[in-house]
């Protein structure tokens, strides 16, 4: 039975390169290895060496040092500064025998050094260990190809899909007479879970809705665009602020979104009357900003909230009430916000937030831009690691 022929990393026979200015040697090598399956290439100088390889790559080099012309270590040299050849194992094979011709070989790029004479099944040995491990390295080469390939069409796709997602956000503030709006968002991944919308309701009445689902990345940003368009169409829907909401839990419910939930706010603001009616879903507390005594305070208290959106079919929510004097300000957001990090892992919380904020005097514009950059100036030094969205408004008179 012949034994099986060595293969290259294309499944091919091996090829090596053996490059000797002695014919004997050459003979006796090119012989031995044949007789083993390689497909043996003999060179007798170094410069014929690098025509050859150049001209058809081999494998695996095997290369003597003490050459005319163009000496072992030259050759190794040339090999190294060319792209498509430096990659190719090269095994020294010379008499030489000092330690400072073996560092030499090293030093250049010789990834094996076999001494004069020398037995077959010892070079074949060495032979085999390094074409092994070429082929490893070419298939780990083409890994890290295809994997660079996947990464930049999956940040392709990834960019896409934030751009959709932003689509789905109010591209302009309301136009509310006697009022200002402000919005921020700002995802920790290409895509995200939070969620913002502006929506007319009769009798020049506004919805401010905010939300924010469980998780980060793809699904959070999938459920994301679910709950925008199911909330939108509840609120347009149902006269019920309380009412819409409790069908957009059912609806959620409904589809399945597993082991997801969503806290979200809704605050309907009434021009006329300059009140705002709140049902809140699990959400973090709004907060009012008053501006006569310049001071925050929550908008809705724990008692008040339900449970987040998907927890439990059936639930009923329930509204609650509040004025908006003279230059007073609501503003919500998710938890983003507040559990920003320092660069000691402490939190912002609520407190953090009132303690910046409060004893100025602020526009609704002013108010949210103050907050971000709280936030910012907070967390400054570490990435951020959640989404964060901020709604507001306010009386400008």
């Amino acid at each position: 039975m012949n034994p099986e022929k060595p293969k290259s990393s294309a499944g091919q026979v091996a090829s090596i390169l053996v490059v000797d200015d002695t014919p004997a040697n050459l003979q006796v090598l090119a012989g031995m290895l044949k007789e083993r399956g390689y497909k043996v290439r003999p060179a007798p100088s170094g410069k014929l060496a690098l025509l050859a390889a150049r001209r058809d790559p081999p494998d695996l080099i095997l290369l003597d040092i003490n050459m005319p012309e163009m000496n072992g270590y030259e050759v190794c040299e040339h090999l190294k500064a060319d792209d498509n050849l430096k990659g190719i194992p090269v095994i020294f094979i010379s008499a030489l025998t000092e330690p400072l011709d073996k560092v030499k070989a090293f030093a250049i790029g010789g990834v094996d050094y076999l001494t004069k004479p020398f037995q077959m099944e010892e070079l074949h040995a060495r032979v085999e260990t390094h074409l092994k491990l070429r082929r490893l390295q070419i298939e780990l080469e083409e890994y890290s190809r295809h994997l660079e390939l996947a990464r930049e069409r999956l940040m392709l796709d990834l960019e896409l899909a934030r751009g959709v997602q932003r689509g789905f956000l109010p591209q302009r503030m309301p136009n509310v007479p006697g009022y200002e709006f402000f919005a921020h968002y700002e995802s920790a991944h290409e895509v995200g879970g939070d969620y913002y919308d502006f929506i007319p309701l009769p009798r020049h009445r506004v919805a401010v809705l905010l939300g924010d689902v469980a998780g980060k990345g793809v699904v959070a940003a999938l459920l994301m665009a679910k709950l925008s368009a199911d909330a939108r169409f509840c609120m347009l829907t149902e006269a019920d602020p309380a009412f819409a909401i409790t069908k957009l839990n059912s609806l959620m419910n409904e589809s399945g979104i597993a082991d997801r939930f969503v806290t979200l706010v809704a605050a309907i603001l009434d021009p006329g009357t300059h009140t705002v009616t709140l049902v809140n879903a699990g959400h973090p507390s709004p907060l009012i900003y008053h501006r006569a005594a310049r001071t925050l305070e929550a908008a809705i208290s724990n008692e008040r909230t339900g449970f987040p959106i998907g927890v439990l079919n059936g639930f009923e929510y329930a509204p609650c009430q509040i004025s908006l004097g003279p230059g007073d300000c609501f503003l919500a957001f998710t938890d983003g916000v507040t559990e920003a990090m320092d660069v000691n892992n402490v939190q912002l919380q609520t407190k953090g937030l009132y303690a910046a904020v409060q004893g100025e005097a602020y526009s609704p514009l002013a108010l949210g831009e103050r907050v971000v950059r709280v936030v910012k100036e907070f967390a400054a030094g570490r990435n951020q690691s959640d989404d964060i969205a901020l709604v507001g408004f306010g009386r400008t008179g």
